[in-house]
């Protein structure tokens, strides 16, 4: 904290010793000595100087002048300078690392960890959020290139996720807690979410995805960006896993579903059926600009709105109720995942249960959310999660609006109601 070069400070002798040296100004050094004040004449004490480090004829010490201050307010103003010189001092910092064998006999044993270290001053309490390398599910949270640019086709999952809701959470797993100096280390086998067969074996720059939220001071989610070393292996052998799926006959259409959660798919389904089909028959009726459009999809132009209506068109010709459910992911903070390639499967996890079957973030509207993702309905990504964050990105980035889940789906939930 640098106090003006106009302001003296006058105190007595052996006060604040220690906090001289952080009330100079650039390029001069404390000095102290004892004389009359000229602003406080009345009283003669210590008064704070600065001496050039590199004096000159001309100015080769001088005193600094303006302000005088008593012992006792001085006492009162130092202790706010020093609380300031703390708060500006503390700040987040993360470092993340991935390391690994250099090179790998088959794809299957492209295995890397990462870790994530707080180098900060202060303890950081970060969210699982399935975008990062602190949550186990195979989403696309690796940039795989080669030296020409090349990247492996990405065959991992694509999932709801509501940070907001899970900077909420009082169960410990939505969150990774990393006090200053501590670090977290996690594996992440990426043949379960990459196919490597296109760019062919090769060297490949392995790098994770350094965007973390974390919940600060005031329970806000704030962002962080972590100092990020990549890690190179070299590929060869074979390039992709094929994922096993499931062995279900041909009439199930639950895998470990309780009687109560089945209840509950069977309420969703035909509901985010009737939102899919209300929201195609909008989009027909509706080519021009409208306030509920442009909310969730920013400004007009007929191309993405005659995207959009093909999502849906896509989304409605199918059955919600002769999908494939599995309730096996427990995950408290996860409303859903789907692999975009296999369509028809919807894995459903804790929050969904949570959720109610209509309105904003709903079971329908997160069966909305997931179908959207499934490459034959469009192939919808998940840039922003969030009402506050999609009406966002509808303003700044329409062609993003477009493909993203959480905007077909609160379109379609259209909660508040907009004509």
């Amino acid at each position: 904290m640098l106090i003006s070069a106009r302001t003296m400070l006058h105190y007595g002798a052996e006060e604040y010793p220690a906090l001289l040296p952080t009330l100079t100004t650039p390029g001069f050094t404390a000095h102290r000595h004892h004389r009359q004040a000229p602003l406080c004449p009345s009283n003669p004490r210590l008064i704070l100087c600065e001496i050039p480090q590199k004096s000159s004829a001309a100015v080769p010490h001088r005193e600094i002048s303006g302000t005088c201050y008593h012992t006792t307010s001085l006492r009162a103003a130092l202790l706010v300078l020093a609380a300031s010189a703390a708060a500006v001092s503390a700040a987040p910092g993360l470092s993340l690392k991935v390391s690994g064998p250099e090179a790998v006999d088959g794809v299957e044993n492209l295995k890397v960890v990462t870790t994530l270290t707080n180098t900060g001053d202060e303890t950081l309490k970060l969210l699982n959020d399935p975008r990062s390398v602190l949550h186990s599910l195979p989403a696309n949270t690796f940039a795989i290139t080669t030296d020409d640019g090349a990247s492996p086709s990405f065959t991992g999952v694509k999932v709801k996720y509501s940070p907001s809701r899970a900077a909420k959470s009082t169960s410990p797993s939505a969150f990774t807690v990393l006090a200053p100096g501590e670090s977290v280390s996690l594996t992440h086998d990426l043949s379960s979410a990459y196919n490597f067969t296109l760019p062919g074996a090769g060297k490949y720059t392995v790098e994770a995805s350094n965007l973390f939220h974390y919940v600060d001071a005031n329970s806000e989610i704030a962002e962080i960006r972590a100092d990020a070393e990549a890690h190179v292996a070299a590929v060869s052998g074979k390039l992709a896993v094929v994922r096993p799926t499931p062995t279900l006959t041909k009439r199930e259409q639950y895998n470990g579903c309780s009687s109560s959660e089945k209840s509950g798919i069977n309420s969703a389904a035909p509901a985010a059926q009737s939102y899919v089909a209300a929201a195609l028959s909008y989009l027909q009726t509706h080519t021009a600009s409208t306030a509920r459009y442009t909310t969730w999809f920013g400004s007009y132009t007929s191309s993405r709105h005659s995207t959009v209506e093909s999502h849906y068109s896509n989304i409605n010709s199918h059955d919600y109720t002769s999908f494939t459910y599995d309730c096996t992911c427990d995950d408290s903070g996860t409303y859903a995942y789907v692999y975009p390639d296999d369509f028809g499967t919807i894995y459903l996890c804790g929050a969904f249960w949570d959720a109610p079957n209509t309105g904003t973030d709903s079971r329908a509207g997160t069966l909305v959310h997931e179908a959207s993702h499934f490459t034959v309905n469009g192939g919808t990504d998940d840039h922003v999660y969030g009402q506050s964050a999609a009406k966002s990105l509808a303003k700044s980035n329409p062609t993003e609006a477009i493909d993203n889940a959480d905007n077909h789906e609160y379109f379609a939930e259209n909660n508040p109601a907009q004509s």
